[in-house]
């Protein structure tokens, strides 16, 4: 009977495991589709916009737009630098950009190790 009972754990544990992979592909894949809706309303023209602004959005955009203090003057093209904004990219599509869970889909809202990152 405990045999049995430690079998089901490890299955249970192998199925929870299993489950968060799923979870987290089905996440990355509404994101994308999401993406190519908006290319695609872009390249058809339609100035169709999404009733409710989704708040990972809002939150990733702010720390791009606005100023870090104590960093250095951008050039007179106004560009940051490309790794900074493929880590911006990055979280604005549902994932970790800090050194603790880079990586993985933040599945609570915002990071505030990840939204350090922007400050510096």
């Amino acid at each position: 009977m405990e045999d049995m009972f430690a079998k089901f754990g490890v299955e249970l544990t192998g199925l929870r495991k299993q489950i968060v992979l799923l979870l987290e592909e089905n996440k990355r894949l509404s994101i994308e589709n999401q993406q190519l809706r908006k290319i695609l309303r872009k390249e058809n023209g339609t100035a169709e916009t999404p009733a409710a602004p989704d708040p990972d959005v809002a939150a990733a955009q702010a720390p791009e737009t606005a100023e870090r203090p104590g960093a250095e003057p951008q050039d007179a093209a106004g560009q940051v630098g490309e790794g900074y904004d493929n880590l911006a990219r990055l979280y604005h599509e549902g994932f970790h950009i800090c050194n603790v869970y880079y990586g993985h889909l933040r599945t609570e809202g915002d990071c505030l190790f990840c939204l350090s990152f922007f400050n510096k």
